[in-house]
């Protein structure tokens, strides 16, 4: 049966102070009234019933998510008592389903992105379920066909077609420098890593078996024995999935089938300020503005008011600034110094404490 795993643990540190401890990002009701984590599982609308969807997130966040998404069930909802990265996440959502189905193909889908159109999205996800089938011991990635030499995203380089639509990875490879991006992009080769799978859980948890079994064993024994979730979910090593399984299979250090199908959409991820600002509209002179502002001679200002209308923010004279007003917390930064923030909130944390950060 297929499943469909929602990844909602991230912190989004770089979107503070909108988002702040036991407020993440993908929780914030950043479009429209609706979060990330809303619109995410709003994608899957008709692909999976719903009762096949989890969401694996932060014990913190766990009754806001059950607020923001209350079809789901109470069983789906996995809440990590300490965040231990990508690798774990997926491999304890593999070993509870499982546990609940030892033909389970999960598709492990993020909570931080937009992406459209839906249906094209959901295309390659049944083409990526197909692979996951039908390959023995496929470890499948989705790749977004890019539309930039962008910096701030790795890549996937993609080797012979396997199958309609499905291509073998051979590498994948951290952020580039931009002549490295351009590189890649001019040769066809390299896709976006859009950092979303499907696999079998057992073909997953076999990996596991072979580049780190420490996790196999701790997971299975967390999925059997849910009281003891707290005593060795801590345990375990703190590690991405692509460095711990998907990078050592491409290079054949075990016997997964690392393959991809490519995600012809328009695909944001929202990791900081700017990437969230292009997302919404500016007025005549650059400036994207939220709330009760002014911006007088000011121009490629993001400028976001969420105290309140009984709050003004106001710039006289600005170019290319930050500025972000909270009830808790305001941050004025150069807009070229946006993407160091997760930076200052570590200094913020160590100055006046984890509840301000």
């Amino acid at each position: 049966m297929r499943y469909v795993v929602i990844m909602a643990g991230g912190s989004g540190t770089r979107l503070w102070p909108l988002s702040r401890q036991g407020r993440p990002k993908q929780l914030l009701e950043l479009f429209d009234g609706k979060s990330l984590l809303r619109l995410a599982f709003e994608r899957l609308d008709g692909l999976v019933p719903v009762e096949q969807i989890l969401v694996c997130t932060g014990r913190d966040y766990a009754d806001d998510v059950a607020a923001q998404l209350p079809e789901l069930p109470s069983a789906n909802l996995l809440g990590e008592p300490v965040g231990r990265d990508s690798l774990n996440a997926v491999a304890w959502s593999a070993a509870v389903l499982a546990e609940r189905d030892p033909d389970a193909v999960v598709a492990m889908v993020t909570a931080d992105q937009i992406i459209e159109p839906v249906a094209r999205f959901q295309d390659a996800l049944r083409q990526a379920f197909g692979a996951a089938e039908e390959i023995p011991n496929a470890l499948v990635t989705l790749g977004v066909v890019p539309t930039s030499p962008h910096t701030g995203y790795g890549y996937l380089h993609r080797d012979d077609e396997l199958r309609p639509g499905v291509f073998r990875i051979a590498e994948f490879k951290e952020k580039p420098d931009l002549a490295v991006a351009e590189a890649y992009v001019a040769s066809g080769e390299y896709w976006w890593n859009a950092g979303m799978f499907v696999w079998r859980a057992a073909t997953l948890l076999s990996q596991l078996d072979q580049l780190l079994p420490a996790t196999a064993t701790t997971v299975r024994e967390i999925a059997r024995n849910s009281a003891r979730l707290d005593e060795l979910f801590p345990t375990l090593e703190k590690v991405s999935v692509d460095y711990a399984v998907m990078e050592p299979a491409s290079a054949g250090e075990s016997d997964g089938i690392v393959v991809g199908v490519p995600l012809d959409v328009t695909w944001s991820d929202v990791g900081g300020y700017a990437s969230y600002a292009a997302l919404l509209p500016a007025d005549g002179d650059g400036n994207t503005r939220r709330g009760a502002t002014v911006t007088m001679d000011s121009s490629g200002c993001i400028v976001f008011n969420m105290i309140g209308p009984d709050h003004v923010v106001a710039t006289l004279g600005l170019e290319g600034m930050l500025v972000v007003a909270t009830k808790q917390a305001t941050l004025v930064a150069d807009l070229d110094d946006a993407e160091r923030v997760k930076q200052l909130v570590a200094v913020v944390a160590d100055e006046f404490g984890a509840e301000l950060a």
